[in-house]
């Protein structure tokens, strides 16, 4: 864990946070949280669980806001370690890092697999999903964003083609997708990078919402030709949940920006996702270990909303402490 300097201002990116983005960032690996605590609850309506394969919940966004919330700094902290130290330097460290995530992963997926929350022969995950995603964007992310986004949309219309040819069955058994569907999810970061990087072009920002539009009205469309599934990381479903979380994305750049609005503690959440992610993980464990189905499995309401509360407050809790003294858990 490492200090970072801190200032609210979004004018200078490359020595500042964003503050609308720690927002963003903490807003979806909030929801992560949740989703994840929600999956396996017996009383939890559907609409709050990813969809059984094709159609879309309000979950089935999660990872892709996450998705999102890499891929608008991703241009940008790769070209400042670039300047700083080098091309060797610069690519050995995001080579490394997305390895780090990949070998992270598995820790989870195997705690997972100790505790019952996942199948007992599940070896991916999302962590993994991301560092595959990281590895497979990083060789293209110093080509110029206005050519990326079709490096993007030829990879993922390859992997639809495989997805429809080859893969079906053991990308929707898998979990996240398995690392086939990691190329999807690749394609994804892919475009996130570059609409980030037109997020950062001041002069140019205002077509990122509408830009964002056209992603959804995109995804809506092949919907009717490419079934729309998260389980499937379909091309229908990559081009909509894209869409979705930058529009997302702008309203908290909107309330940021020209309101100073901010919710404290999703900056708190924003600045330390990694360890919040992993610490949700172990504290999982606690509802699901306990052999008591009543306790998690098939908790009625009154009693999810306590858990849910409690694990929320304490990852809070954690989230403020950490934040308040300068640490952050990074790779």
């Amino acid at each position: 864990m490492k200090p970072t300097p801190e200032s609210n201002s979004s004018k200078s990116p490359a020595i500042s946070r964003i503050s609308s983005i720690d927002q963003f960032r903490g807003f979806a690996i909030l929801l992560m949280v949740l989703a994840n605590y929600f999956n396996n609850i017996s009383t939890i309506p559907a609409w709050l669980k990813h969809a059984p394969d094709i159609g879309y919940t309000i979950i089935d966004l999660v990872a892709p806001l996450f998705v999102f919330a890499i891929g608008l700094t991703y241009g940008m902290s790769f070209r400042r370690r670039y300047a700083r130290n080098g091309a060797w330097r610069a690519y050995n460290h995001f080579f490394s890092r997305n390895l780090a995530l990949i070998g992270i992963g598995f820790l989870i997926t195997l705690g997972g697999v100790l505790t019952s929350n996942y199948p007992p022969d599940t070896n991916w995950g999302l962590l993994q999903a991301l560092g595959a995603a990281g590895l497979i964007a990083l060789p293209f992310i110093q080509i110029n964003a206005r050519y990326r986004w079709i490096i993007g949309l030829i990879i993922l219309v390859g992997y639809q083609l495989l997805l429809d040819q080859y893969w079906l069955d053991q990308v929707i058994n898998a979990v996240h997708n398995g690392p086939q569907g990691a190329l999807s999810w690749g394609a994804m970061l892919i475009i996130a990078t570059s609409l980030g990087d037109l997020y950062q072009e001041v002069r140019r920002r205002r077509l990122f919402p509408w830009i964002s539009l056209i992603l959804v009205v995109c995804g809506g469309i092949l919907a009717f030709v490419v079934p729309l599934s998260k389980h499937r990381a379909s091309a229908s479903y990559v081009l909509l949940s894209l869409g979705l979380s930058g529009l997302t994305f702008y309203v908290f750049h909107l309330l940021d920006s020209r309101y100073r609005f901010q919710i404290p503690i999703l900056t708190d959440w924003g600045k330390n996702p990694l360890l919040l992610y992993i610490l949700h993980g172990i504290f999982l464990g606690l509802f699901v270990i306990p052999p008591y189905p009543g306790w998690y499995f098939s908790a009625p309401i009154w009693l999810v909303l306590i858990q849910a509360t409690l694990l929320i407050a304490i990852l809070s809790w954690i989230g403020i402490y950490f934040n308040r003294r300068g640490w952050y858990l990074t790779i």
